[in-house]
């Protein structure tokens, strides 16, 4: 018998959900529901397929308060941030107006002669793996510019956020997007990899781990099937001489904390300018200070559990060696009396670190911080870059051409100048290194979801 998989809330440990995952014949039989879904619904309108994501998002938000309160048990978050909304709402608008121009063909030559231009084709079925820390933002927006573009799409959602994938296909489906066409699907990793490995999606994008990111790619190889694949980042913020010193503090802690700290493009690192070096931390103190960690239905709180006290455990970790090798911590965690040794995790600003410590190299996914001092550009260039990862980073500067040319000299995806932890869907998502490959959002997003075809029409015989 299939093993079901138990969603455990960090809120207080119970087995918020549980789920019996499809058996192998279940899910070959899902997709081939799918792939005969596909093709006509890549024969509608391009505007009837906007029509209808639109209309799924639109009946997602009339589930806000649901979503909200689901989302905190799943995953923590404290319910006065009420969601992932306005990130999915102004996600799917811009995919959308953008959806035209581009699917349009690249015209060669339209004369009396020839008809030469590229196509951009539907690649099928799309298979979209989601992670739980912002669960709704991280699928739509692969979700959106998939179905948009022609494709069905089989979603697999975290077993963190089991029940997100199920208030999508609710959505989507009330708003008439065909139950075949966008299916949510539970699946054990055993049954992915088979259907992976037999050539099942024509595209497949994973969000996650490396570990999972590697997973992925085994089960692809020889298949020659497209991933797109944001896996690990260890973001670093870069704090210049000529910063505004409370606009660096304020962003950059929010960026290192919300979501205790489990964003995808959080801040993770930071380097300060040495003339600005006491005045940060110090700011940066109180800002974490000033956090109220608890339960994520309380009102006051602004910090709730991680999603799972496994990965509190690791951040627990790294902070307890990098103390033991010389760091200092500079919150005390009594301060935090929610911090219960488990999923609820006390916030940490850490100095005195280097590159030697694994909370300045690997991914902590949570709420801590290492800060150093940095004499010039050149040594914060070269730390930045003294990673496995390449996601984004944040330079803080008065100087828009200084900040233009250190990031020209960043390994990473995304260049941000005065902000941080922030996507925007103009822009396409994407990073190097061990941070993944490929794209999402802008108009490269569709790229993703659609392959080029070329058509040489000659209407003369001579």
């Amino acid at each position: 018998m299939t093993k079901p998989i138990q969603l455990i809330s960090p809120v207080d440990g119970s087995v918020y959900a549980e789920r019996t995952p499809l058996t192998r014949e279940a899910a070959v039989a899902a997709v081939a529901r799918a792939r005969a879904a596909q093709k006509p619904w890549a024969a509608r309108p391009l505007a009837e397929r906007i029509a209808l994501v639109k209309a799924g998002v639109a009946k997602l938000n009339e589930m806000k308060d649901r979503v909200v309160e689901e989302l905190a048990w799943q995953m923590g978050r404290p319910t006065r941030f009420g969601g992932e909304f306005g990130g999915v709402n102004d996600r799917t608008n811009y995919m959308s107006d953008i959806a035209e121009s581009a699917l349009a063909p690249i015209v060669a030559e339209s004369s009396d002669r020839f008809e030469r231009r590229i196509m951009r084709e539907p690649v099928g079925v799309v298979f979209i793996v989601a992670p739980w820390n912002y669960p709704y933002l991280t699928t739509i927006n692969t979700l959106a510019p998939a179905l948009i573009a022609g494709n069905s799409v089989m979603l697999k959602h975290a077993s963190q956020t089991l029940l997100v994938g199920e208030r999508l296909a609710e959505a989507f489906h009330a708003a008439g997007v065909p139950a075949d066409v966008f299916q949510n699907v539970v699946l054990d990793h055993a049954t992915t990899e088979h259907l992976i490995g037999s050539r099942a999606f024509n595209f497949v994008n994973f969000t996650g781990s490396v570990g999972g990111g590697a997973a992925m790619e085994k089960a692809a190889a020889g298949t020659f099937t497209g991933l797109g694949l944001e896996l690990g980042g260890k973001d670093p913020g870069y704090v210049r001489a000529d910063a505004d010193l409370d606009a660096a503090v304020d962003s950059l802690m929010d960026g290192a904390m919300f979501n205790a700290g489990q964003c995808c493009c959080g801040i993770e690192r930071i380097y300060v300018h040495e003339s600005l070096y006491d005045a940060f931390v110090e700011k940066s103190v109180a800002w974490v200070k000033a956090l109220k960690l608890g339960n994520p239905f309380e009102a006051s709180s602004t910090l709730g559990p991680m999603a799972n006290k496994r990965f509190a455990a690791v951040v627990r970790a790294q902070t307890a060696e990098a103390i033991a090798a010389g760091a200092t911590p500079l919150i005390d965690p009594a301060l935090f009396p929610a911090d219960d040794g488990g999923a609820y995790l006390a916030p940490q600003i850490l100095v005195n670190v280097n590159h030697s410590m694994r909370v300045m190299m690997e991914e902590s996914f949570g709420p801590v911080v290492g800060i150093m001092k940095v004499k010039d550009d050149a040594e914060a260039i070269s730390l930045m870059n003294d990673s496995p990862y390449g996601l984004t980073c944040s330079i803080w500067t008065s100087d828009a051409e200084a900040a233009a040319t250190i990031g020209a000299q960043v390994e990473t995806g995304t260049v941000f100048m005065n902000r941080c932890d922030y996507l925007d869907p103009a822009l396409c998502w994407t990073g190097c290194k061990d941070t993944g490959r490929g794209g999402s959002l802008s108009i490269l997003g569709f790229y993703s979801v659609t392959r080029p075809k070329s058509y040489h029409l000659k209407k003369v015989t001579k």
